[in-house]
C-alpha cells in the first residue's frame, strides 16, 4: 500500500481498512484543523489506487470494510468514484461497508441521481464535519458554508439513501459564544437529522490559525464545565429522532455511546455526574490533546 503524508480516519474506522484516493482537503481553510496542511490537494491516479487495491487482497484474507482517505472524496468527479468503487466491489465481493469523509457541500455539489449511483455502486457512508449550527461561527472558522447549504446536502444524502455520520464540536465558541453555539447546533441537528453524531471535544492543533487566535487572546478557550453544560443541552434538547451517539471521542469529558433517543436518560445521567463530580469540571480551562 502506498500512503502519502500523515493519514487520518475516524476512531470508529479503526477495523477498517484504508485507501488512498485523495490527498488532502479540497477546502483546507478551517481556522481549527491542521490535518491536511502539509499536502496540496489532488486525486491519486486511478493505476497507483488499482495496485493498492490488488496489494490490500493479497495481504488480507477477507475484507469486510473500507474506509477511502483523504480528506474530502466525495468532491471527485462521479465517473471517477464509480471506477474506484466498481474495483473494491469486484476485488473484495465480502465488503460490508464502504466508507468515505465528504463535505455536505461536496453532497449538494452532486445531482440525487449521481448521489443514487454511487449508493448502488457500494456506498454505505458518508463522514461530514457541521463543527457548528451558528452562521457566525461558521464564518469565523472559515468552513465556507452555510446553514443552508448544510441543510441542501443532508436532503440530497437522504434522498439517497446514504448514510450520513455528521461531527460537531463543543466548546467552537469559546468561552463567550458557548450557549449561541449549542443552541443554534442543536436547532441545526434537529432539521438535519443525522443517521450519526459524533461530538468531540474543542483540541487546539499546533500551527493552525485557531492557535494563533488563542494566543494573542482572540479566542477564550472555553471552561471544562461550559463544554459539559453544552454537551447537557444537546442531549436534553435533541429531537426523537432516532441515530448513534458516539460520544466517545478521546477528548470528551463524558464517553459514552449507543442509540438515541433510547439512551438519553442515562446519558444524561452521565454527564450531570460529571459535572457534579469530576474534579476536571472545576477547572478554569478546557485542556484537550491534538489530534
Amino acid at each position: 500500500m502506498s500512503y502519502e503524508g500523515k493519514i487520518y480516519r475516524p476512531w470508529m474506522e479503526a477495523d477498517s481498512e484504508l485507501i488512498q484516493v485523495t490527498l488532502g482537503c479540497s477546502v483546507n481553510t478551517c481556522t481549527f484543523c491542521s490535518m491536511f496542511r502539509d499536502k496540496s490537494f489532488r486525486r491519486k491516479p486511478l493505476e497507483e489506487i488499482f495496485s493498492d487495491i490488488e496489494i490490500l487482497r493479497r495481504y488480507r484474507g477477507r475484507v469486510e470494510s473500507i474506509f477511502l482517505i483523504d480528506g474530502n472524496v466525495m468532491v471527485l468527479k462521479t465517473e471517477f468514484l464509480l471506477k474506484v468503487i466498481a474495483r473494491i466491489r469486484e476485488t473484495f465481493p465480502e465488503l460490508k461497508n464502504l466508507a468515505m469523509y465528504s463535505g455536505l457541500n461536496d453532497l449538494r455539489r452532486k445531482s440525487v441521481e449521481e448521489l443514487k449511483q454511487l449508493r448502488a455502486a457500494g456506498v454505505t457512508t458518508v463522514y461530514a464535519g457541521l463543527e457548528s449550527g451558528d452562521a457566525g461561527i461558521l464564518a469565523d472558522i472559515r468552513k465556507g458554508m452555510t446553514q443552508g447549504q448544510a441543510i441542501e446536502g443532508m436532503e440530497l444524502a437522504k434522498a439517497a439513501g446514504i448514510r450520513v455520520l455528521l461531527s460537531v464540536i463543543f466548546g467552537l465558541g469559546g468561552r463567550d459564544r458557548s450557549r449561541e453555539h449549542i443552541e443554534e447546533t442543536t436547532r441545526l441537528l434537529n432539521i438535519l437529522k443525522p443517521e450519526e453524531l459524533a461530538p468531540m471535544a474543542l483540541a487546539i492543533q499546533p500551527g493552525t490559525e485557531l492557535e494563533q487566535q488563542v494566543e494573542d487572546g482572540t479566542f477564550v478557550m472555553p471552561t471544562p464545565l461550559q463544554v459539559l453544560e453544552e454537551e447537557k443541552y444537546l442531549l436534553e434538547n435533541l429531537g426523537n429522532f432516532e441515530h448513534f451517539y458516539w460520544g466517545d471521542h478521546g477528548n470528551n469529558i463524558a464517553h459514552m455511546r449507543g442509540w438515541m433517543p433510547k439512551y438519553r436518560d442515562k446519558f444524561l445521567e452521565h454527564v450531570e455526574m460529571q459535572i457534579a463530580e469530576n474534579p476536571v469540571a472545576k477547572q478554569d480551562e478546557l485542556v484537550t490533546h491534538a489530534w
